[in-house]
């Protein structure tokens, strides 16, 4: 299904002003089928003249569907729906004289004209399942008022309000609290649900014929109010914007949309919803974040208290091999820790893992027998990875560029001015759901004979374990292609 603009691009002639004007109608355009009980199509006129592109489609709500199929993309030509054409040319209101019959369905048509700038760039059809239709109540004339009323300004090229949106995700809908207010912003209607949603705010009695800012005031504790001018000029329809509002135990989101057909301000409809639930659960998740930060927190202070203890035991210890098993115990605590401390500043479970890698390759290198003369170097970006996959493929990192460093310079003296020894480069890409990590050194390399398989390495066990069974990966060890040195080249599959 094509989109608005592709069709805009491909078949008229409206400039990106008139596009944007028409997004933020389609941003409003739900409440206009609500309050219509009706199918709205946005149709947008061919450059040629020859007819018109389906640039959009809303169904309601409210009321049963006139339009089973998708429409958008479709192209009507001049002459199959007069009313669109009369619109276009008239820049006037239509409605049809007899109701269409679609699938034994009668539908009343009206074309709208969307006016921008002096111009009309487009009509909006609305669509009425007639077998919907029934003895309207107080409610259902309100709806059918307000929507009369929005559809005169969109004809005078006054709706949609340009500049501030909504604010919120979870924006008040038609069905959620309808309230209309007159131009001195008193309670003329509100529907049941608006009732209800006040009415926990701690409201006795109806909305009707009260002042709805005052009343509001009166209800909501100062320190929960946003600055009176806001609130005063929402609840008072006088913008076109929304507000959050909290009593007690009740939180509720109010949205205005001023009145103003023919130019005057009439009044306007301020639609409530109330989101306390939605906040309760809000508090709930940042509880439980931070609450895994906090987890992620300890358990990096323990380990590091752990590879703490184990550096005074190697200290204490005489046998070369075994102060070296613990001092490599250490490494891998560390780079566990690492991982951990960076998920404890993190909102998110995954983690930016660029910066794990470059202190890992510091950290080895730091300890190493070679200290400061081999440079460990990152080339291409890892990304951010999950954090069942950062814990072990740090984890993989350590040992293998504690590998590299250990058997490529065993006991190397300084080879340049610097006292530079040596270079391992982390060579890593993603692409098509993959990571594919290369680390190379320039060493002396693999020992003749070298067999993965026969290897009884506890670094290399551990790299095979966690790259294969624990990461679902492959893992290769050989020669650089230039001779001198070892590649190890993992690839593994990311979600």
């Amino acid at each position: 299904m094509p989109s608005m603009s592709e069709l805009v691009r491909s078949h008229t002639d409206l400039d990106e002003s008139d596009v944007r004007w028409l997004q933020l109608l389609q941003a409003d355009w739900q409440i206009i089928a609500d309050l219509s009980f009706a199918d709205l199509v946005l149709w947008l006129p061919d450059r040629e003249g020859h007819g018109f592109w389906a640039g959009g489609q809303m169904r309601p709500t409210t009321a049963p569907t006139a339009y089973v199929d998708d429409v958008v993309g479709t192209f009507v030509p001049v002459g199959r729906r007069p009313p669109l054409d009369e619109a276009l040319a008239t820049g006037r209101l239509v409605r049809e004289g007899e109701p269409e019959w679609r699938d034994d369905v009668p539908v009343r048509v009206e074309a709208i004209p969307v006016r921008h700038r002096d111009k009309v760039v487009a009509v909006v059809a609305r669509n009425t399942n007639l077998l919907g239709v029934r003895a309207p109540s107080r409610l259902e004339l309100s709806y059918l008022q307000a929507a009369g009323e929005l559809t005169t300004m969109i004809a005078e090229g006054r709706f949609p309000a340009p500049g501030q949106r909504s604010d919120h995700a979870d924006s008040p809908r038609v069905g959620d609290g309808f309230v209309r207010v007159d131009s001195e912003g008193r309670v003329v209607y509100a529907s049941p649900n608006a009732q209800s949603v006040f009415r926990r705010l701690g409201l006795s009695g109806d909305l009707a014929g009260h002042a709805l800012a005052d009343l509001t005031r009166s209800l909501v504790p100062p320190r929960r109010r946003l600055d009176e001018e806001t609130l005063s000029a929402v609840m008072g329809g006088r913008v076109h914007r929304d507000t959050e509002l909290s009593g007690e135990s009740v939180s509720l989101i109010a949205r205005s949309i001023p009145l103003r057909p023919g130019g005057e301000h009439i009044g306007a409809l301020v639609l409530v919803r109330d989101v306390s639930d939605l906040r309760r659960r809000d508090r709930e998740l940042v509880t439980k974040d931070a609450t895994i930060r906090e987890i992620h927190h300890r358990v990096k202070n323990n380990l590091q208290t752990v590879a703490a203890l184990l550096r005074l035991q190697a200290r204490r210890i005489d046998a070369v091999e075994a102060r070296a098993a613990l001092e490599e115990a250490v490494r891998r605590v560390g780079s566990i820790a690492l991982v951990h401390e960076t998920l404890s500043q993190a909102v998110e479970e995954d983690v930016e893992f660029d910066e794990i890698a470059d202190r890992l390759g510091v950290m080895v290198g730091e300890v190493s027998s070679v200290a400061g003369r081999v440079r460990v170097r990152r080339e291409g970006s890892f990304g951010r990875l999950l954090s069942e996959t950062a814990t072990p493929l740090a984890m993989v990192l350590t040992e293998v560029i504690q590998n590299a460093v250990e058997h490529g310079y065993p006991g190397e003296s300084p080879s340049g001015a610097d006292g530079a020894v040596g270079s391992i480069v982390m060579g890593v890409r993603r692409e098509a759901g993959r990571l594919r990590l290369g680390v190379e050194d320039d060493g002396r390399g693999l020992p003749p004979g070298f067999d993965l398989d026969a290897s009884t390495s506890l670094g290399l066990s551990i790299v095979r374990t966690l790259v294969e069974s624990e990461l679902g990966g492959r893992l290769e060890i050989g020669r650089v292609a230039s001779g001198r040195g070892t590649r190890v080249a993992i690839d593994l599959p990311l979600d």
